[in-house]
């Protein structure tokens, strides 16, 4: 699914082969938090893949970043 330009949120969940439909992602976050100092990465609920995925958006600024970055805001509620 690595295409370029502006990815969504929901495009950021596919792409980590999870449920991608706006209730699915609302669930994730309700189930799913970060603590303050707690690297997006470094979350237990993400596979060793997924973790890989969002280390390499965020170190390389990748055009997957933005929603990298949302999904990291998200979670700190």
């Amino acid at each position: 699914m690595e295409t370029t330009g502006h990815h969504t949120l929901n495009d950021l969940f596919a792409q980590l082969g999870l449920a991608s439909e706006d209730a699915a992602i609302d669930e994730f976050l309700i189930a799913h938090s970060l603590h303050r100092h707690e690297k997006l990465s470094a979350a237990p609920f993400w596979s060793q893949g997924q973790r890989e995925f969002l280390e390499d958006a965020i170190r390389d600024d990748s055009d997957w970043c933005v929603a990298v970055d949302e999904l990291d805001s998200l979670l700190r509620h």
